[in-house]
């Protein structure tokens, strides 16, 4: 029987990058796919189902409330929106039309998603001092979480007394992360795929009464609802719902030492195929550093990638400068057992 990729013309791929969109995000749990199976097979009331949702998520995060959304790049731009409107319906539908202005400090200047916060029609403003940047009157600060450690931390942001938008998307490890910053900001965005959810699906938490802003753009009252709300475009549906839940309780649940040994357990077989190599540690923001091991860095290995890739199936991998990065978060026992069996065979042949 053909299957789904072949049918379509499509390669396999053996994803060696770890989580990434343009790679499907991750794999569901069986448990997590039950759970959206299960929730494909009923109807149910969407806005019902999202506020239970968010109420299971709020608890599990201890954040006032929450919102499951498509990702984190749309709870951003829907975070601000909801700064914009304010629960106002004539403002939400007037959007992306607006002349506010988001803030974020210069001292961000690498962070790549402030685009999103633009979505919402909003003017990104970037300031070398936040306190001098109020002159705008600003509806929001766009706090990107990873770098908080650069300029001023979001503790003293949140002291300036204007609503602030976390990018906490990866922040998932320790679970305890996802609190941290959960409970740190009026919004603050996580996506599914960095807790072995689904690719599309994320939660905004925050107070109370920003995520009940958020809520109010959402497309569940596109149609139903007396305003053509901004958020019609982020759209969700049952499954993802439940498995982005789901997966979240799992996560929780997890016996996460185990899984990092699991992860430093396939890159010693998979460095045997690659002579020379060592076992690093690849971290969610691209950086090769000690810790545990979840990776394979091979030294000049950089020229492999293209052949690798190439092949079918596919093997994506992480090129470092010339270096050669393969992560084993992505990869499974049989996986490892293929790039053994291609490097073997490559090297048979260039012999």
């Amino acid at each position: 029987m053909e299957g789904v990729y072949s049918a379509l013309g499509v390669r396999r791929v053996i994803n060696a990058c770890g989580i990434y969109t343009d790679l499907g995000g991750s794999c569901l749990s069986p448990a997590v796919w039950a759970a959206a199976a299960e929730a494909n097979r009923t109807w149910a009331s969407v806005p019902d189902l999202l506020e239970g949702a968010g109420a299971r998520i709020a608890g599990l995060v201890s954040a006032e409330a929450a919102r499951v959304v498509p990702g984190a790049s749309a709870g951003i731009a829907l975070s601000v929106a909801a700064c914009i409107a304010r629960g106002d319906g004539a403002v939400g539908e007037a959007l992306p039309a607006t002349d506010a202005v988001v803030l974020i400090q210069r001292a961000h200047a690498a962070y790549r998603y402030a685009r999103c916060a633009a979505l919402s029609g909003a003017r990104v403003v970037a300031v070398d001092s936040l306190a001098e940047g109020l002159e705008l009157s600003p509806v929001a600060i766009l706090h990107p979480a990873h770098l908080d450690d650069a300029g001023e931390p979001l503790a003293s942001v949140r002291e300036l007394g204007v609503p602030v938008v976390v990018d906490a998307a990866y922040l998932s490890h320790p679970p305890s992360e996802l609190g941290r910053w959960a409970s740190g900001a009026d919004f603050s965005c996580f996506s599914a795929k960095y807790f072995w959810g689904p690719n599309a699906g994320g939660f905004v938490a925050g107070r109370r009464e920003r995520i009940a802003d958020l809520a109010a753009l959402d497309f569940t009252g596109y149609e139903s609802g007396p305003w053509r709300t901004f958020g019609r475009a982020f759209k969700l549906d049952r499954a993802t719902i439940a498995a982005t839940v789901a997966a979240l309780e799992e996560w929780f649940a997890l016996d996460h030492a185990a899984r990092w040994e699991g992860y430093a357990r396939l890159a010693r077989e998979l460095a045997g195929a690659f002579p020379g190599a060592v076992l690093k540690h690849f971290t969610l923001d691209e950086r090769i550093v000690d810790g545990p091991v979840n990776a394979v860095v091979v030294p000049g290995g950089a020229r492999l990638a293209d052949a690798l890739a190439a092949g079918d199936p596919s093997v994506r991998t992480i090129v470092d400068g010339d270096d050669l990065v393969l992560c084993t978060e992505t990869l499974t026992t049989t996986e490892v057992a293929e790039i053994a069996a291609i490097r073997r065979a490559a090297t048979t042949v260039a012999g």
